[in-house]
């Protein structure tokens, strides 16, 4: 189960999209797993090489989508994860602010006003407000 997943080629396209999308910090802290995460880790650098690099859809497209998904599944660790990473790709606070309403209008507003918290926290904490 701790085999790679990938060809070191495959790998490494992956690990610098992960670095270009998270930052420098995230990225290295990501591999700081002991034997029980291990597969997790295999299986996020797989999602990193195999969807995030596939040229089907930019980068700000693939964040739009995650602020979606993480609002809907009420997910607020990764959520802010992902606002820090729209920034890195493209979005801006507006923008991400209008993902935040239409997801309000089919998720729910109660978890729709998790996110714009949270968002609040990540630009906070990326001196953007």
């Amino acid at each position: 189960m701790n085999e790679p997943l990938l060809e070191p080629s495959e790998l490494a396209k992956g690990q610098q999209v992960r670095l270009e999308v998270l930052g420098a910090a995230y990225a290295k802290s990501s591999y700081d797993v002991g034997a029980l995460s291990l597969p997790k880790t295999r299986l996020s650098e797989y999602i990193w090489s195999k969807i995030w690099a596939r040229p089907g859809l930019s980068r700000k497209c693939r964040s739009i989508a995650n602020l979606a998904m993480l609002t809907a599944l009420n997910r607020p660790h990764e959520l802010k994860l992902h606002v820090k990473a729209a920034i890195n790709n493209g979005l801006t606070q507006d923008e991400i602010g209008e993902v935040l309403l239409q997801t309000a209008v089919y998720c729910g507003v109660a978890a729709a006003e998790d996110s714009f918290r949270i968002a609040r926290e990540a630009f906070r904490e990326l001196g953007l407000s």
